[in-house]
C-alpha cells in the first residue's frame, strides 16, 4: 500500500556488471595513455631541441629560454591558479552553516553534485587554471626580457617627456601584467559567485538577491581589486595613446593631448576612489556607497572617455583640422622617419630632361655599358640546363645578384649566382626509397654564377663559376658540398665507421647510371663538425619518433658514428638560434674565403615607437617575388620600428651560424646582445672578404619604400593636404592578371655627380592615381664603402615632367615599330617565345634611362631555356633596339646616324634631321617610307639591328609626315 501512496520503494543494490567494470577501467587508462602521448611528444621536442643547438653551439640560447618559459610558466601560473582557488576555498569555508533546503532550487542540485566530488573537481580545476595561465605567461617570455634588459634610446617623446625605451621595453610588460591580473580577478570573481550561490551565500528570493556579510566582504574587496587594476590601466591607457592608430596618423593629436589623456587622469582618480568605496565595506555594511561609486565610474567613462573627446574632435578639430593637427603631424613625420631609419634620405630635384649633348651622352653611354642585363628571374632555366650536370640538382626559379672581382677588372662586377642543390624529385621513381632519400642523396655541389652584363654568342650566360668539380674565376678552395641550403631534405642521415665504404653521392662522372643512382659517381662521407649524433640506441628512438620513421632505428646505415642533418635551410637556423630576429625573406648564397656560406640579414622591429607610423611587414614587403614565392614572405607583424641589426652567416657545408653585430647603434639589439652575451658577434670581426659580399637587405628597402612613399614629405600642412603621396608603379613584366608589385633591383649605377658606379638596390616612384614618373630612389649598397653604405638618395622629378613610367615605357616598347617589327617572327613562331626581363631605371647625366632585356625561348621543346637575344633601350622618347645595350644604347640616345628622308642615301644624324615634309608630297614621302622599310628588312636579314632600328624609325617619320601633307592639302582646298 505505502507504493500507491507515493512512498519511495527502497532500490536493492545491482551488482556491478561486467561492461561497466570495463568502462571504469578503460577509460583511465585512455586518460593516462593520452596523457603519457603529450608529455612523450613535449619530452621528445624539448630533448631533440636540446640536441640541436647542442649540435650549432648555441646550447646557452636553449637554456634561457627554457628557463625563462618554465619559469614564467610555474610563477604565473601558480599565481593565477591559486589566487582563484585560494578564493574558492575562503567562499567554502565562509558558507553559511544552515542553508534552507528547497529540492526545486537549482543551487540545491547543484549543491549535492558537487559536495561529494568537490576535492578532485578543485584540483582538476587548478591544474587547468594553472596550465592554461602558465602557457599564456609562458608566450611572453620575449616581453619579460625586454623588460628586464631594456636600454635607453636616448630620445625623448614630445608628450609624457619619456625614454623612447620606455615604451618599447616597459610598457608591453606593464600593459601585459595588467591585463593578467585584471583577467584573474574576474575569472575568481565568477568562480566565487557561483559557489556562493550553490552553497547559500547568495540567495536569490524576493526583490533580489541576499548575500551573506562574509560573502559581501569577499566579493567586495575582489572587485574593488579589479576596480583598481582598472585604475592602473587608465594610466597606462594614456601611453598607449602615443602608440595608437588613427586614420590621418598614428600617435597623440589634437584630441588626445587636450581630452583623452585628461579624461583618462580624471578616470584614474574615480576609479581609485571607487575602490575604497568597495574595501569599505568591510567596515560598513552597505552597498550604496560603492554602488553609487561603480555607477558614477561607468557614467564618467562615457562622458570623459567618449562623448567629450568625440564632442571635441567634431566641434573644434575638424574645422581647423590642419591647424590643430599641425604640431602633431609633425611629430609623427618627425618620429616615423627615424623609427624607419630613413631620416637622412636626401632628396634632390631632378630635371630629368630628355635632350643632352653628343658628349654627355656619349659619356653616358659609356659608363651604361656595364649595367646588369641578366634577369635573375628568367634566368634560372639557362642555369638549370647548362649546369644542372644531373637531374637531382637543381637551383632557384629566382637567382640572387652579388658582386665578385674577376681576372681583367679592377672593381667587382655584378654577379648572378646559385647553389646547385639537390632536389629529390629529380631521381627516377626507382630511385626513390628511404635509403637514398636520406642517406645516398644528401647533398649539393657547388655554386653557378655568370657575368651580369654579358651574354655569349647565342645569348646564353658567360659563367665565372660552373661545373663540377667547380672550376671559374670564382674559386673555391674546400669542396664546395651544400649540405644546408634552401632545397635541402627535411633530414639527412650521414658519417661512417672508420674503413667502411662511402656511401652519399657525391662527384657525378660519365657514364651510365645504374638502378642505385651509384654507378656514375664517386662516394663521400660527411666528415664537417655540423649534426646531432644519433650512435646511440636512446638518440635514434627519439628520432624515429620525431620523424615518425622506424627506419632510423632498425637500418644498418644508422651507426655508431651517425649524424642527423635537419633543419638545414639557411633562413630556419637563424631564426631558431635567434628567435628574436625577423629573417629577410631572400638569403643568398657566397663564395667567401674558399667557402660557400649562406649570407642571411635580420631585423630587430617593434611595435611601440611612440608617433611612429604601424606597417604591416607581410603588405610592405609584397611584390611579385613574393607573390610567386620566388622569396619568402615576411610575417603579418605590425610594426613601427625596424633595424637591419644582425648579418648572419651560414655555412653550407657543416652548418655552422654566426651572428655579427652590424647596427651599433640599435637599442634593441643592445638588449637583446645583454639578454644573450656572447650570442652576437663584434662587427670588427666581419672579415673583408666578407664585407664585400654583404648588401643593403632588399625586405628592409621594401619596407622604406613603402614608408616614403607618403614620408618624403616633411612639411606639416603639405603632409595633411596628402597631394604629394607616391606608390610603388606595378611590375609591367608580371602577367596582365596580376596587379603585385614591382620589386626593387640590384645593380651597378652611377648618382648623378658620380663617376664610379656603385653596386645599389634601386626602385622608382609614381605619383598617386598616374602612371608618369615621380622619383628614382637607391640605396649605396657596398658594404666596402663605410662611409656612404645605406645612404638613401631620391631624385624627385619637378611635377611638370612628363617621364614615363615603368608601365608606360613597357607599352612604348612592345608597340614600338622597329621593336614589334624585329620580334613579329617570333610572335608569329609556334616554336619561341618572347620573356620580357626586368625593366631598369637608371640615371643618365640629368635624365632617365630605361633598359629592358628580351629574351627568346624555344617552345613545347624539352630542355629549353630563355637565352638573352636583344636589349631594348629608352632615352625621352626615342627607342633604341640592339644585340648589345651598347648597341641599343646609342640607338635611343641618337649618337648613330640616321638618314635624310629626302635622300635614302645621304646620311645626317637623326637628332639634327631637317623638316622637309612641306616641300614634298604625300607620295613622295611614302615612296621614301617603302624604301626604308625594305632597308631595315635587308639589316634585319644581315643582323645589323642598329641600321635596322634607325630605318624603322625613319619608316614611322615619313608616314607621319604624310599624314600631315595630307591634312594641310585637304585645309587649302
Amino acid at each position: 500500500m505505502s507504493d500507491i501512496f507515493g512512498t519511495p520503494r527502497p532500490r536493492q543494490p545491482q551488482p556491478p556488471s561486467g561492461s561497466g567494470r570495463r568502462q571504469r577501467v578503460l577509460i583511465p587508462t585512455l586518460v593516462t595513455l593520452a596523457v603519457l602521448l603529450l608529455l612523450g611528444s613535449i619530452f621528445i621536442s624539448v630533448w631533440t631541441d636540446r640536441l640541436w643547438f647542442k649540435s650549432v653551439g648555441y646550447s646557452d640560447v636553449f637554456r634561457s629560454v627554457l628557463v625563462s618559459r618554465v619559469a614564467l610558466f610555474i610563477i604565473m601560473g601558480l599565481i593565477f591558479g591559486l589566487f582563484v582557488i585560494g578564493n574558492l576555498y575562503l567562499a567554502y569555508r565562509t558558507r553559511p552553516d544552515t542553508v534552507p533546503l528547497r529540492r526545486d532550487d537549482p543551487a540545491y542540485r547543484y549543491r549535492l553534485a558537487l559536495t561529494p566530488i568537490l576535492k578532485p573537481i578543485g584540483i582538476v580545476l587548478f591544474i587547468i587554471l594553472t596550465a592554461f595561465s602558465g602557457s599564456v605567461g609562458a608566450s611572453h617570455w620575449d616581453t619579460y626580457k625586454m623588460w628586464r634588459h631594456g636600454s635607453s634610446f636616448g630620445v625623448k617623446d614630445p608628450q609624457f617627456n619619456k625614454d623612447v625605451g620606455f615604451y618599447v621595453f616597459d610598457y608591453p610588460w606593464w600593459r601585459f601584467l595588467t591585463s593578467f591580473s585584471f583577467a584573474m580577478i574576474v575569472i575568481t570573481v565568477l568562480a566565487v559567485l557561483f559557489l556562493n550561490y550553490v552553497y547559500g551565500g547568495i540567495r536569490i528570493a524576493g526583490r533580489g538577491p541576499k548575500l551573506t556579510r562574509a560573502a559581501q566582504v569577499h566579493l567586495s574587496v575582489l572587485v574593488g581589486l579589479g576596480v583598481l587594476s582598472r585604475a592602473i590601466s587608465y594610466y597606462l591607457d594614456r601611453f598607449g595613446l602615443a602608440i595608437g592608430n588613427s586614420k590621418l596618423f598614428d600617435g597623440i593629436g589634437y584630441t588626445d593631448a587636450n581630452a583623452r589623456i585628461p579624461g583618462k587622469n580624471i578616470l584614474i582618480g574615480v576609479a581609485i576612489v571607487c575602490a575604497l568605496l568597495f574595501f569599505a565595506v568591510i567596515f560598513i555594511r552597505s552597498w550604496t556607497l560603492p554602488a553609487i561609486g561603480l555607477g558614477l565610474l561607468a557614467l564618467t567613462s562615457i562622458l570623459i572617455g567618449a562623448i567629450w573627446p568625440a564632442v571635441m574632435q567634431g566641434f573644434q578639430v575638424k574645422p581647423s583640422e590642419p591647424d590643430k593637427e599641425g604640431p602633431y603631424i609633425a611629430r609623427n613625420i618627425e618620429a616615423t622617419r627615424n623609427a624607419y631609419d630613413v631620416a637622412d634620405t636626401e632628396v634632390e630635384s631632378y630635371s630629368a630632361k630628355t635632350d643632352l649633348t653628343d658628349n654627355e651622352l656619349a659619356a653616358s653611354a659609356e659608363s651604361r655599358v656595364s649595367t646588369r642585363l641578366l634577369d635573375p628571374t628568367l634566368i634560372s632555366d639557362a642555369f638549370e640546363q647548362l649546369q644542372q650536370v644531373r637531374g637531382y640538382y637543381s637551383v632557384p626559379t629566382t637567382l640572387d645578384v652579388d658582386r665578385y672581382k674577376l681576372e681583367g677588372e679592377t672593381v667587382p662586377q655584378d654577379t648572378i649566382i646559385a647553389a646547385r642543390e639537390l632536389n629529390l624529385n629529380g631521381l627516377q621513381d626507382t630511385q626513390r626509397n628511404w635509403a637514398n632519400d636520406h642517406t645516398v642523396y644528401t647533398h649539393g655541389y657547388g655554386v653557378i654564377a655568370a657575368r651580369g652584363n654579358q651574354r655569349g654568342p647565342n645569348g646564353e650566360p658567360v659563367f665565372t663559376a660552373k661545373d663540377i668539380p667547380q672550376i671559374g674565376e670564382i674559386k673555391t678552395t674546400t669542396p664546395p658540398r651544400i649540405y644546408f641550403g634552401e632545397q635541402s631534405p627535411s633530414y639527412s642521415i650521414v658519417g661512417r665507421p672508420k674503413g667502411a665504404k662511402a656511401i652519399e653521392v657525391d662527384i657525378p662522372r660519365g657514364g651510365a647510371a645504374g638502378e642505385d643512382g651509384k654507378a656514375n659517381a664517386t662516394q663521400n662521407t660527411y666528415d664537417g663538425k655540423g649534426g646531432v649524433p644519433i650512435g646511440g640506441l636512446f638518440n635514434k628512438m627519439l628520432y624515429a619518433f620525431k620523424f615518425a620513421e622506424p627506419n632510423i632505428v632498425l637500418s644498418n646505415r644508422v651507426n655508431s658514428e651517425s649524424k642527423i642533418l635537419y633543419d638545414r635551410e639557411p633562413r630556419d637556423r637563424v631564426e631558431k638560434v635567434a628567435p628574436w630576429l625577423t629573417v629577410d625573406g631572400d638569403s643568398y648564397p657566397a663564395v667567401v674565403d674558399g667557402r660557400v656560406v649562406w649570407i642571411v640579414d635580420g631585423y630587430t622591429t617593434s611595435n611601440s615607437y611612440p608617433y611612429s607610423e604601424h606597417r604591416s611587414l607581410r603588405e610592405a614587403t609584397a611584390d611579385t617575388l613574393t607573390d610567386g614565392r620566388a622569396q619568402k614572405a615576411l610575417p603579418t607583424d605590425q610594426v613601427n620600428y625596424m633595424r637591419n641589426s644582425v648579418k648572419a652567416v651560414v655555412d653550407a657545408y657543416d652548418g655552422t651560424v654566426k651572428l655579427y653585430q652590424w647596427d651599433t647603434k640599435d637599442p634593441v639589439l643592445k638588449t637583446w646582445m645583454k639578454v644573450f652575451p656572447g650570442v652576437v658577434e663584434s662587427k670588427t670581426e666581419i672579415t673583408d672578404a666578407l664585407l664585400e659580399h654583404l648588401r643593403y637587405p632588399v625586405d628592409l628597402f621594401k619596407v622604406q619604400r613603402d614608408v616614403l612613399q607618403r614620408y618624403h614629405v616633411t612639411d606639416a600642412q603639405t603632409f595633411y593636404e596628402d597631394g604629394e603621396r607616391w606608390k610603388v608603379p606595378e611590375d609591367p613584366t608580371a602577367p596582365s592578371s596580376s596587379s603585385a608589385l614591382q620589386p626593387p633591383y640590384y645593380l651597378s649605377t652611377a648618382r648623378p655627380g658620380e663617376d664610379t658606379p656603385k653596386f645599389s638596390v634601386t626602385s622608382v616612384y609614381l605619383p598617386n592615381r598616374r602612371q608618369n614618373l615621380a622619383a628614382f630612389v637607391s640605396v649605396n649598397s657596398e658594404a666596402t664603402d663605410t662611409e656612404n653604405y645605406g645612404k638613401m638618395q631620391i631624385l624627385q622629378l619637378p611635377s611638370e615632367t612628363q617621364i614615363s613610367g615603368p608601365s608606360q615605357i613597357a607599352n612604348d616598347f612592345q608597340t614600338d615599330k622597329g621593336v614589334s617589327q624585329a620580334l613579329l617572327q617570333y610572335q608569329q613562331s609556334k616554336t619561341a617565345s618572347i620573356l620580357y626581363g626586368n625593366l631598369l631605371t637608371l640615371p643618365v647625366g640629368d635624365g632617365l634611362l630605361y633598359v629592358q632585356p628580351v629574351y627568346i625561348k624555344r617552345s613545347a621543346v624539352e630542355g629549353s631555356y630563355p637565352v638573352l637575344q636583344f636589349v631594348i633601350a629608352s632615352f625621352g622618347k626615342d627607342v633604341g633596339f640592339g644585340q648589345t645595350l651598347d648597341e641599343a644604347l646609342r640607338v635611343a640616345l641618337g649618337l648613330e646616324e640616321g638618314t635624310n628622308p629626302d635622300d635614302d642615301t645621304n646620311e645626317t644624324p637623326t637628332t639634327q634631321k631637317p623638316d622637309n615634309s612641306r616641300n614634298q608630297t604625300a607620295a613622295q614621302l611614302l615612296d621614301a617610307a617603302s624604301r626604308y622599310y625594305d632597308q631595315a628588312q635587308a639589316a634585319l636579314k644581315d643582323g645589323d639591328l642598329a641600321l635596322y632600328q634607325r630605318r624603322m624609325n625613319q619608316v614611322g617619320d615619313a608616314v607621319e609626315k604624310a599624314q600631315r601633307a595630307v591634312e594641310e592639302a585637304n585645309k587649302k582646298k
